[in-house]
């Protein structure tokens, strides 16, 4: 969910698999589903506790460390125990966490689940924070800073973001005899070249690009770039010409052999296609670059921005750092969420190149870690980058995806008929959660 994490739009299925009960329980649970700002004040410089800031990535907690020296500096009488959970466990954990008023102090949320664990009252706003001027919402994104505002107030504070590009082997161009695509490619361009990739690299068993089920690197992308929406005032975008023109993009590729077929993708996904050397070009996140670090084609990796539709677009995404609001040390986590939201943390952390952090201007430690690639391009989307599609329970029409959206790819049904029954499904679901 290492930093590669599994497709950043599969935290929406993977993700709140375990936190469906959540909304039936979570208000009873600590949180009072208000959304009126707490009180807020920045803690003296001798204040005591102990707090758990709660994350999932083991691959982090080095520079997580190093942040927290710089905290320790300020506050030497806070203690900050980690509780690192697996992604597989972490939503489990949480949830039950969150039934039980014994979540972490601080701890990690991503955009599928900011809105079902805001609004029902387990997260403590950080509105009193932006109006003591301690934190300023303007030196993240803006999309990131909006993906974490619910019902118009401010829950999270982005840690890191993440947008897509095209990561390339140019061992296998090389091979082939293709040249590398340009910056300006088309949907035209890219669908040509990954054809003759795969044409040239049969006998190897490789192919030029390939499709899959992760939404944030995928269709999303594409469906954003035809100039639709997946979500558009709380229904369905799927069911119009330009969604269906962005999925039509994947099941054109499936269909002309530039990509492994969906049931291929399934038993093993593009990511693992890229990394054994079998994938010219693949649709990955910023925070794939820690998955590279060891191939033995890591000299010849490059990144290029994703080809052009009607309109140029990237998802972004990002995880944010969270205060619980059933924290019985809210003051020392307050503390530890401001300080993690600043430039100092934010370098600390960038330092060590596996992320990008979402503070403006501290991420150059990233683009310097990947000297053979031009890590730039993930920095460069962010001037139309668009939020990760998320609502109050993604879980339910995440699944609806996951369930119907092969059947077109495989090509077993057109692609309006299975996206016309998806936004029938998805619309459903979208109307129980305003209920």
């Amino acid at each position: 969910m290492t930093h590669t994490r599994p497709g950043r739009r599969m935290l929406g299925v993977l993700a709140l698999t375990g936190t469906l009960a959540l909304a039936a329980t979570a208000c009873s649970a600590g949180g009072s589903g208000s959304t009126a700002p707490a009180d807020y004040a920045k803690p003296a410089s001798d204040l005591s506790a102990t707090i758990t800031y709660g994350l999932w990535d083991q691959a982090q907690v080095e520079a997580i460390e190093s942040s927290l020296a710089g905290f320790k500096e300020q506050y030497p009488n806070i203690e900050v125990n980690l509780s690192v959970t697996p992604f597989s466990e972490y939503w489990t954990k949480l949830q039950t966490q969150a039934s039980s008023d014994t979540l972490p102090d601080v701890f990690w949320m991503n955009g599928p689940n900011i809105q079902l664990y805001a609004l029902n009252g387990q997260l403590e706003p950080i509105t009193g924070a932006i109006d003591a001027g301690d934190i300023d919402q303007s030196d993240y994104p803006e999309a990131l800073a909006d993906l974490y505002t619910v019902k118009d107030v401010a829950y999270g504070v982005p840690k890191d973001m993440d947008t897509i590009g095209v990561w390339v082997n140019k061992q296998l161009f090389q091979q082939a005899g293709v040249e590398l695509p340009g910056p300006d490619d088309t949907w035209a361009d890219f669908q040509a070249t990954a054809k003759e990739l795969s044409t040239a690299l049969a006998g190897q068993g490789a192919f030029g690009a390939a499709g899959g089920m992760d939404g944030q690197t995928t269709y999303y992308n594409t469906i954003m770039q035809a100039g639709g929406e997946v979500l558009e005032d709380g229904t369905s975008g799927y069911n119009t010409p330009e969604a269906q023109e962005g999925v039509k993009f994947w099941t054109d590729l499936i269909a002309s052999g530039a990509s492994p077929t969906i049931a291929q993708l399934t038993d093993t996904s593009a990511d693992q296609w890229f990394t054994s050397g079998k994938l010219a070009m693949y649709w990955g996140g910023s925070w794939f670059r820690s998955a590279l670090t060891d191939v033995p084609f890591a000299a010849d990796v490059d990144v290029l921005p994703l080809p052009k539709g009607k309109e140029q677009a990237t998802v972004i995404h990002g995880v944010a750092n969270v205060v619980a609001a059933s924290s019985k040390n809210k003051q020392a986590a307050q503390a530890l969420q401001v300080y993690l939201a600043g430039e100092e943390a934010q370098k600390a952390q960038g330092s060590f190149g596996s992320i990008i952090p979402a503070y403006q201007g501290t991420q150059d430690a990233f683009v310097e870690s990947m000297p053979q690639a031009d890590l730039q391009v993930f920095l460069d989307a962010v001037s139309y980058a668009q939020p990760l599609p998320v609502s109050a329970n993604s879980a339910a029409w995440n699944t609806f995806e996951a369930e119907l959206l092969p059947q077109a790819f495989s090509g077993d049904r057109p692609v309006d008929e299975v996206t016309a029954e998806l936004a029938q499904k998805m619309d459903d679901a979208l109307q129980k959660e305003t209920r």
